[in-house]
C-alpha cells in the first residue's frame, strides 16, 4: 500500500503528521487545570491563614497529642533495644571494666548520631508530602529527574498541582548530577535496585523485630525462674503476639492511644531505673561521654571490638520506622517525642545498664534478656544515606560541601556496623537476608515484566489514522452500548483494540479508551484526576479518559468507577458545547459564576480545528446547573447527551486485555524462569483491574492475546 510523501528532514510520511494531529497529548488542558486548580486553592489560602492563627493554640495541642501517639506506634523496637543490646556486645561476659565504657560510649554516639542527627533532624525533612520510607525518597527522585524505568511519564503529568519539582540552572552541581542519572538506563536500574533491596530488607527486618522484641521481654520471667522452660516462654511470646496483631485492624488512631501510655510508663521507668543504677552503683561511668574510649575500645580488643558492633548495632535498631512511620505523624509531632522522652531515657537507661554491669560482671545476660541478632537493619540505613544524597543535591539544592559532612558522618557509622554484623550472619543474621532476597526477585521480576509488557503495547499500537479510516462505523456494526477499554496508553490506540474489531463483528456505539496512570507523586486531587477529551468527529463518538492516581490513593469499594467515568463524559459534553463560539471575556465571566470541586479537562475536535477549555464544576452530577448559568445547551448536545444516556442505560462493557507474557524461545534460563514461572505465577494471585475499579462480573469482556 502507497503511503503518502515523505519529508526529507524526518524520514516520516503524511500519515505519522496527520496521526500526530489527531491524537496529541493534553498538554494545554492540564495546564489550565493546574492554574484553575491553584487558583481555587490560593482564593482559600486567607481565610485558612486566618483560621490557623486563630486557633494555633489548639494546633499545638493537637501536635503534643501527637507526639504521644507516636510512641506507642514508631518507637516499640527502640525502646525494647535495651532487652538484649548488652548480651549480645558480651556475650562471652565481661573481662575488664573499661571495656563497658568503651561499649557505652559506642552506643551513646551510635544514638546520637544515627537516630537523632541523621533521621530526626534531616531525614525526616526528605518526606514526599508527609510520606516517608524508601519509596517516597524514590518518587521524589523520579519527580527531579528522569530516572523512572516504565517510559509512561509525559509532561502533562507534571502539570499536577502534588507534582511539586525545582528548575536548575544549567551549570549548577544540581544539573550536572541529574544529567548524570538520566544519562544511561543502567544508572536507572541500579537506582531502582538500590531503592528494592533497601524496602526488601526493611521488609525482612519487619518481619522478625516484632518476634524478637516480645521474645526478648518474655525471656524476663526466667530470671525469678530459671529453671522454667523454654518453650512456656515461647507460649507467652505466641500469645502477646496474637494480641498484638489482632488489635492492629483497630487502625492507627487507637493503637497509639492504647499503646501510648505503656510505652510512655516504660521509657520512663527505664530511664529512671537507669538513673538510680547511676547513683547507686558506679557514676564513673558517665566519663563514656569522651569519645576517646571508643579508640580505646577498639585498641584493647581488637577484631573481638569490631566482631561486637553486630551487638551495640541493636541499639539503633527500630531507627528506620521513624522515616517509614512519617505518613501516620507530622515530622514535629516524632521530634518532640524522640528529644524530650525516648532519647534522653534510652540514653540513660544504657548507661545504668552499665554501671550495673561493671558492678555484677558476670551477670551480662541478665542486664537484660537474650535475643536473635536481627541483620538488615543497617543496609537499610546505608541505603537511605545513599538516597540522601541525590535529594539532598536535587530536592533540596545544598551545597556540596554539606553533602559531603552528611554523608561522610553517616557512613563513618554504617560502614563498619555493616561489616560487623557480616560476622553474624550463620548465628541467625542470614534469616532476614533472605527473606529480603525473596522479595526483591518478586518486586523485581514484576517490574522487569511490567516494562517488557509497556513496551509491547507501545510497539504494537495503532495508529488514530489507521481508526479513523475506517469511517464513521469504525469499518462496523455500532451496536447500542458503552465500551471502556482499558490501556497503560495515554496515546495511540491500543493492540487489543484493533484485536477486538477484526475478531468481532460489531463495536459498541460509545468507546472511551481509559489509560490509568500511577504516577510518583503521593495522591493526585479528585479536581485534577481526570483528563477527558473526544478522538475524531463527533460523529465517532469515541473518548480519551486519562485517569491518574497518586501510591497512596486508594481504590475503596464503595468508589462506583463507572458511574465517575460517566459522570466525567457528560460533564465533557456539556462543557464542549459551551466552547462553540466563546469568547475570552465570556471566559472570564463564565468562570468566575460557577463553583468548584471537581474539573475536567476538554478538548473538542471537529473538522480539523481544535478548541481547548478547562472549566470546572461542583460535581459531574450537577452538570445541569452549569449549563444554565451560561446559557442553554444546543439541541446537537442534547441529543449527544441523550445518545450517551440510552447507550448506558443498554449496557457497559469494560473491555481488557490479558497479556499473556511469555520468553522468547532463544532466552536464557534465568529469562524464562522468570518471565515464564515467576511472573506467571505472580499474575494469576494478584488482584485483577476487574477488581480494584469493582467492575461488575457481568460488565466485564477479558481479551486474551499472546
Amino acid at each position: 500500500m502507497a503511503s503518502g510523501p515523505v519529508n526529507e528532514g524526518t524520514n516520516r510520511g503524511s500519515m505519522w503528521e496527520l496521526d500526530q494531529n489527531l491524537d496529541q497529548p493534553m498538554d494545554e488542558e492540564a495546564g489550565r487545570l493546574r492554574s484553575m486548580y491553584r487558583e481555587k486553592v490560593s482564593q482559600r489560602s486567607y481565610f485558612r491563614f486566618q483560621k490557623a492563627y486563630k486557633f494555633h493554640k489548639s494546633s499545638a495541642i493537637l501536635v503534643m497529642r501527637l507526639a504521644f501517639q507516636s510512641l506507642g506506634v514508631v518507637f516499640g523496637d527502640l525502646g525494647t533495644s535495651p532487652l538484649y543490646v548488652f548480651y549480645n556486645t558480651f556475650p562471652h561476659g565481661v573481662e575488664d571494666a573499661e571495656d563497658v565504657i568503651g561499649a557505652l560510649s559506642l552506643i551513646i554516639y551510635s544514638l546520637t548520631l544515627i537516630p537523632l542527627l541523621k533521621y530526626v533532624f534531616v531525614v525526616l525533612r526528605a518526606n514526599d508530602n508527609g510520606q516517608g520510607g524508601t519509596f517516597a525518597l524514590y518518587s521524589l527522585l523520579c519527580r527531579h529527574a528522569r530516572v523512572s524505568t516504565i517510559p509512561n511519564q509525559h509532561r502533562t503529568d507534571e502539570q499536577l498541582t502534588t507534582y511539586s519539582r525545582h528548575t536548575y540552572d544549567e551549570s549548577s552541581l544540581a544539573a550536572t548530577v541529574k544529567r548524570w542519572l538520566e544519562s544511561h538506563a543502567y544508572k536507572k536500574n541500579a537506582l531502582l535496585i538500590l531503592v528494592l533491596v533497601g524496602t526488601c530488607m526493611a521488609i525482612g527486618d519487619g518481619i522478625l523485630t516484632p518476634v524478637i522484641s516480645v521474645l526478648s521481654a518474655s525471656g524476663g520471667i526466667k530470671v525469678n525462674h530459671p529453671k522454667m522452660s523454654n518453650d512456656v516462654v515461647v507460649l507467652v511470646a505466641v500469645v502477646i503476639l496474637i494480641g498484638l496483631f489482632s488489635l492492629q485492624h483497630c487502625g492507627t488512631d487507637k493503637v497509639g492511644w492504647l499503646f501510648a501510655p505503656i510505652v510512655l510508663l516504660w521509657f520512663l521507668l527505664i530511664g529512671a531505673i537507669g538513673a538510680l543504677n547511676i547513683w547507686k552503683y558506679d557514676s564513673s561511668v558517665l566519663k563514656a561521654f569522651y569519645p576517646i574510649y571508643i579508640y580505646r575500645y577498639f585498641r584493647r580488643r581488637k577484631r573481638d571490638s569490631w566482631i561486637s558492633l553486630g551487638g551495640i548495632l541493636l541499639s539503633i535498631t527500630g531507627t528506620e520506622a521513624l522515616f517509614a512511620d512519617l505518613c501516620h505523624f507530622p515530622v514535629l509531632a516524632i521530634q518532640i517525642s524522640f528529644t524530650l522522652i525516648v532519647f534522653p531515657c534510652l540514653l540513660l537507661a544504657y548507661t545504668g545498664q552499665a554501671a550495673s554491669i561493671i558492678h555484677h560482671n558476670g551477670h551480662v545476660s541478665d542486664a537484660f534478656y537474650r535475643s536473635i541478632p536481627g541483620t538488615a537493619v543497617v543496609i537499610v540505613m546505608v541505603v537511605t544515606t545513599f538516597l540522601m544524597i541525590p535529594i539532598m543535591l536535587l530536592v533540596w539544592r545544598s551545597h556540596w560541601i554539606l553533602v559531603s559532612i552528611f554523608t561522610t558522618l553517616s557512613l563513618s557509622v554504617e560502614l563498619p556496623y555493616l561489616s560487623a554484623v557480616l560476622f553474624k550472619i550463620d548465628q541467625g543474621g542470614w534469616v532476614p537476608l533472605v527473606i529480603a532476597a525473596a522479595f526483591l526477585v518478586v518486586m523485581y521480576v514484576w517490574h522487569y515484566c511490567t516494562v517488557k509488557r509497556y513496551e509491547l503495547e507501545v510497539h504494537s499500537r495503532v495508529s488514530m489514522a489507521w481508526m479513523l479510516g475506517l469511517g464513521p462505523s469504525l469499518g462496523l456494526v455500532r451496536v447500542p452500548g458503552m465500551g471502556f477499554v482499558y490501556t497503560e496508553l495515554a496515546s495511540g490506540v491500543p493492540h487489543i483494540f484493533s484485536h477486538f474489531i477484526t475478531n468481532l463483528p460489531a463495536i459498541h456505539s460509545v468507546v472511551v479508551f481509559i489509560c490509568i496512570k500511577y504516577l510518583p507523586v503521593y495522591t493526585v486531587p479528585l479536581e485534577e484526576r481526570f483528563l477527558v477529551k473526544r478522538i475524531g468527529p463527533k460523529s465517532f463518538h469515541v473518548f480519551r479518559c486519562v485517569t491518574r492516581y497518586g501510591y497512596k490513593d486508594l481504590h475503596k469499594k464503595d468508589d462506583d468507577f463507572e458511574k465517575m467515568l460517566f459522570d466525567s463524559l457528560s460533564l465533557f459534553v456539556r462543557l464542549e458545547s459551551m466552547m462553540e463560539g466563546y469568547s475570552d471575556s465570556d471566559e472570564n465571566s463564565l468562570q468566575a459564576t460557577q463553583a468548584t470541586d471537581t474539573s475536567i479537562a476538554l478538548t473538542a475536535r471537529e473538522n480539523g480545528n481544535c478548541h481547548h477549555l478547562i472549566v470546572p464544576a461542583q460535581s459531574p452530577c450537577r452538570g445541569n446547573s452549569i449549563v444554565r448559568s451560561s446559557g442553554q445547551t444546543s439541541n446537537t448536545t442534547s441529543d449527544e447527551l441523550e445518545f450517551l444516556n440510552r447507550c448506558k442505560e443498554a449496557g457497559v462493557v469494560h473491555i481488557l486485555g490479558n497479556t499473556i507474557v511469555r520468553a522468547r524461545r532463544n532466552s536464557g534460563i534465568v529469562n524464562k524462569i522468570a518471565v515464564d514461572y515467576i511472573y506467571a505465577f505472580l499474575r494469576r494471585v494478584c488482584r485483577e483491574n476487574s477488581v480494584i475499579f469493582n467492575v461488575p462480573h457481568e460488565s466485564l469482556l477479558n481479551i486474551k492475546y499472546v
